[in-house]
């Protein structure tokens, strides 16, 4: 079963009106070139504290010439990873993690004119015992897979997707369509963005994956929920996620985390 949330950037989940108990988490990710482009764009990064309940998890997708798309998806990591471990994660904070990471890559941009223009998604996720937020800008996606079903938890930053939200183009246009690269919003391109966050409650046995769009965009949500329903050690699930996308042609960097709740 794959179920994809309609209106998520504005919708919440119902929050229990208490706190339950502490869950762990137990994380891994990984990232590919693919078997097309000569060097790879996309970073990622995990932090886990269960000793205090709390872990953060973040994939970027970089854009610009020569070497400018990986170095800044390396700065957005590293300035999310920074912002989020200081934060008390609410809507606002996590806004306020996006705007420095969103600061990092746009004046490195503004002060070297070999990386005029450069910027890169994100998706990131923060957990505080069984609570978390997502945030993202961008066309790298957030997955949860609970009971055996996976649903999208967001919606992409992208001309075609907004198409198909306005009844424009059908899903299959969409994805047959040349402009389906083209994005609307990017961390580093502007002086300013707003990421779209959500919060919601979390269940043992949750598998959260955040991913590349070079994951999505060479395997579909069926074959990803058969892949995510059959994990086991999640190293192992990433790079058999890898290797989907991969023997589907590979055209893009993939990267991927994977989160579960215990």
């Amino acid at each position: 079963m794959v179920a994809e949330l309609p209106a998520v950037a504005s919708q919440e989940e119902q929050m229990p009106d208490k706190q339950q108990r502490v869950l762990e988490y137990e994380a891994a990710g990984a990232s590919d070139q693919g078997r097309t482009r000569k060097s790879n764009e996309d970073s990622y990064g995990l932090k886990l504290r269960n000793e205090e309940g709390s872990c953060n998890f973040v994939v970027c997708d970089g854009m610009g010439g020569a070497a400018a798309g990986e170095v800044a998806s390396r700065m957005a990591v590293e300035a999310m990873l920074r912002a989020m471990d200081q934060m008390v994660p609410t809507r606002e904070t996590f806004q306020h993690a996006v705007d420095a990471a969103n600061n990092s890559v746009h004046s490195s941009a503004e002060q070297d004119p070999s990386r005029a223009g450069m910027g890169t998604t994100l998706v990131a996720m923060a957990t505080r015992g069984d609570h978390a937020w997502i945030a993202h800008v961008g066309d790298s996606r957030a997955y949860r897979m609970r009971d055996g079903g996976l649903e999208r938890l967001t919606h992409d930053h992208s001309l075609v997707d907004e198409q198909v939200r306005l009844g424009q183009l059908t899903q299959a246009q969409a994805e047959a369509s040349p402009m389906r690269n083209v994005i609307t919003r990017a961390v580093g391109t502007q002086d300013e963005v707003d990421a779209d966050v959500i919060e919601f409650a979390v269940l043992p046995g949750d598998l959260y994956l955040l991913a590349s769009d070079g994951l999505m965009r060479e395997v579909d949500d069926e074959h990803i929920a058969a892949i995510l329903r059959a994990s086991g050690e999640l190293e192992q699930t990433c790079a058999q996620l890898i290797e989907a996308a991969n023997r589907a042609g590979g055209r893009d960097n993939i990267t991927c985390v994977l989160a579960r709740a215990r």
